[in-house]
């Protein structure tokens, strides 16, 4: 087994040992150093970091198993370890920011399904290898995510359709409105800190700029703190002035038009005329969204909208206008639209949410899927045919029907597919083993199935390719 050492300056942090391969050692051990520095590597006696997530001022973040639990369940070790010569004030402010993610997660995320749990937050204390100076780490461990976050997706599929934004919209309103109501602003939000896992759901991570509210809005509160992302953050944080939920509500606008458009917010901000010039970069978008989007998106905070569930009553009643509205009027030409009054009365959560969209194939799942169902098609429909006859032909069309439609349905993802394909063929060989067929026939249907499976990526490349032509024509 190989553990990561998590000391920032140690020069060989990867550790080798086989010995902990016995699941049994690996239970009962007391604890393991690093070969190179002497670092204590079983954090907290049970937390074994192996990969390295990412690094920046205040820390590192990694990839864990936690070796007390019977499935060694994954989790993320958050290391705090500032860089660089800070001084007292800002290490005592960046040290109570960490503690705060603790207890905010500690608080949240066993309420809320997307929201990371913690699960541990410990201090680590150890000498200096080089001064034998005592030397201390603060860690927290949280809830590992299996997925991609939007920044990512964003890079690897491109800019997101309407509905795909409105499902980010949607469900990030309703954790925000939780966060909101247990008193808590997150302060961060932009598509690095929002992650979908494999299932589709999406979840709000990094509460490392949370901050507590203990006054309502337009009472006297202490200034924010001056922790904000450029271009994500409205004017009241980057002014260092109080914030409020139309804070992160405006920070999730944001976010929304830069997976709308692919580019930053600061490219889609007229400097000049100190007003967002967004529209003339998105493609298409319906008449409601966007006016939703222009009110989160004014400078200040008492304009926009006052809570998420008052954002959620606006986009719902857009979606529902723009069934019934002709297609003259869906979508809005007017750059300036007219923004309606802040409601004065707060907004119920009880109205019925939209429908979410279902997810879209990239053009890389939509080349494997028709690869597969020519290749697995053609294996079917032969091997059918020869102990069947005819009727193997129509048995083996409805089997193919039934695996496209769970494919169309996301119940079949890429490796259930694979162990699909597998098993038929281990099948097949498994009958030629028995007699059932000669290696020449076994030979014969790989081989037309390979031919199936690339011509039928063919067709639908071809029509993937006019369906784009056309899309761009229209």
């Amino acid at each position: 087994m190989e553990i990561l050492c998590t000391r920032p300056e140690c020069t060989n942090p990867l550790n080798s040992f086989p010995d902990l391969d016995d699941p049994a050692k690996l239970k009962t051990v007391q604890q393991k150093y690093c070969t190179s520095c002497g670092m204590p590597l079983i954090l907290a006696g049970r937390y074994l970091p192996s990969k390295l997530l990412g690094k920046g001022g205040f820390g590192a973040a990694f990839l864990a198993k936690d070796r007390f639990t019977p499935t060694m369940r994954s989790c993320v070790v958050k290391q705090f370890q500032p860089e660089g010569n800070l001084n007292a004030e800002t290490l005592a402010l960046a040290q109570q920011l960490f503690e705060r993610e603790a207890i905010t997660l500690e608080e949240l995320g066993s309420k809320h399904p997307q929201i990371p749990q913690l699960y541990a937050f410990f201090p680590l204390v150890v000498n200096q290898p080089r001064s034998q100076k005592e030397e201390q780490f603060f860690y927290l461990v949280q809830e590992f995510i299996d997925g991609e976050d939007l920044e990512t997706e964003l890079q690897r599929k491109g800019v997101f359709i309407e509905s795909e934004v409105i499902e980010v919209l949607h469900e990030i309103l309703l954790v925000l409105q939780f966060i909101h109501d247990h008193n808590c602003i997150h302060r961060d939000i932009k598509p690095s800190n929002i992650m979908r896992d494999k299932q589709g759901r999406l979840y709000l991570l990094d509460f490392g700029a949370v901050k507590q509210v203990t006054a309502n809005p337009g009472n006297p509160q202490r200034a924010s703190t001056g922790i904000y992302s450029i271009g994500f953050a409205p004017p009241e944080q980057m002014q260092g002035s109080t914030v409020y939920p139309a804070t992160d509500l405006y920070a999730l606008a944001t976010t929304c038009l830069n997976l709308l458009t692919g580019k930053a917010p600061e490219e889609l901000y007229d400097s000049y005329h100190n007003c967002w010039n967004w529209r003339p970069h998105v493609n298409k978008i319906s008449d409601g969204l966007a006016q939703v989007l222009d009110r989160l998106l004014l400078a200040k905070p008492s304009d926009r909208y006052q809570s998420a569930a008052e954002v959620l009553q606006a986009l719902h009643s857009s979606q529902s206008s723009s069934v019934t509205a002709s297609p003259k009027t869906a979508i809005q030409t007017n750059p300036n639209p007219p923004i309606p009054k802040p409601s004065s009365n707060p907004v119920s959560p009880s109205f019925p949410p939209p429908v979410v969209p279902q997810k879209n194939f990239s053009t890389v799942q939509l080349i494997f899927n028709a690869g597969f169902t020519g290749f697995e098609g053609a294996l079917l429909i032969l091997l059918l045919r020869k102990f069947l006859a005819a009727p193997g032909t129509i048995i083996g069309c409805m089997i193919i029907g039934c695996l496209v439609y769970l494919q169309y349905r996301h119940i079949l993802d890429t490796k259930d597919l694979l162990i699909i394909g597998f098993l038929t063929i281990l099948s097949m060989v498994i009958l030629m083993f028995f007699g059932f067929f000669s290696s020449t026939s076994l030979t014969f249907i790989l081989i037309s199935g390979i031919g199936a499976g690339a011509g039928l990526i063919a067709v639908t490349s071809l029509f993937k390719l006019i369906y784009q032509l056309l899309s761009s024509l229209l």
